[in-house]
């Protein structure tokens, strides 16, 4: 491991805004977000594989009225959306580290009012169906977390996955889709995504990517 990684982790182990294994909230935040971090009733908004936290502290500044978390489960990555959020003071922002697989261990039912899911893995292989954030088992795991009438959206480069992800929505009977594009940037959802972009999808626009987006709400 690198000695950048490992400063990274250790800036992770030490940051107030990182909940992580071995830290007190680790086993005791499921249901208690507002109460035991964020101390206010405001709205809480998830993004999953947050990566480096680019669209969890974008959020988070825009937004001040309401209370995100970032989930991942790579340290080094989080620690970098955890100092960004701390150089510009958010305190309505926090970072989760642990594996989405284990997203019950966080969540109670009806906690989220927002779920966004930024640039995953398409995971395009058949046989790594399992993995793909947007199969029927990961939706309906979400839409327990989610409100009634709670947003779920998807912004992904990958047609594969966006092309899916419409299939697996579309036969859900917890979602509706209200919205969706095939090409943001050229779209009237556009507003949208608030003006966030992640470093990679600055580059994927620049080389003349398109960049695709669902909106869903929880029925």
């Amino acid at each position: 491991m690198s000695r950048r990684k490992l400063s990274h982790y250790q800036f992770s182990a030490e940051a107030a805004n990182v909940i992580e294994i071995g830290k007190p909230l680790y086993t005791g935040i499921k249901g208690k977000w507002n109460e035991l971090y964020f101390n206010n009733n405001n709205p809480v908004v998830l993004e999953l594989a947050c990566g480096k936290g680019e669209y969890t502290v974008g959020l988070g500044k825009i937004f001040p009225e309401k209370n995100f978390i970032g989930m991942d489960i790579k340290g080094d990555r989080i620690a970098r959306g955890s100092l960004a959020a701390t150089e510009s003071g958010l305190t309505n922002v926090a970072f989760l580290r642990a594996g989405i697989q284990y997203s019950e261990e966080f969540f109670q039912e009806n906690e989220l009012d927002e779920i966004w899911l930024i640039h995953p893995d398409p995971q395009v292989r058949d046989r790594d169906e399992p993995k793909r954030l947007t199969n029927p088992s990961f939706l309906n795991n979400y839409a327990k977390y989610l409100k009634k009438g709670g947003l779920f959206c998807l912004k992904t480069d990958s047609t594969f996955l966006y092309e899916y992800s419409l299939g697996t929505l579309e036969n859900s009977e917890n979602y509706k889709i209200i919205e969706h594009t095939d090409d943001l940037y050229h779209s009237p959802l556009l507003e949208e995504h608030h003006g966030v972009k992640t470093h990679y999808e600055s580059i994927f626009v620049a080389k003349g990517y398109t960049i695709k987006f669902i909106k869903s709400v929880v029925e």
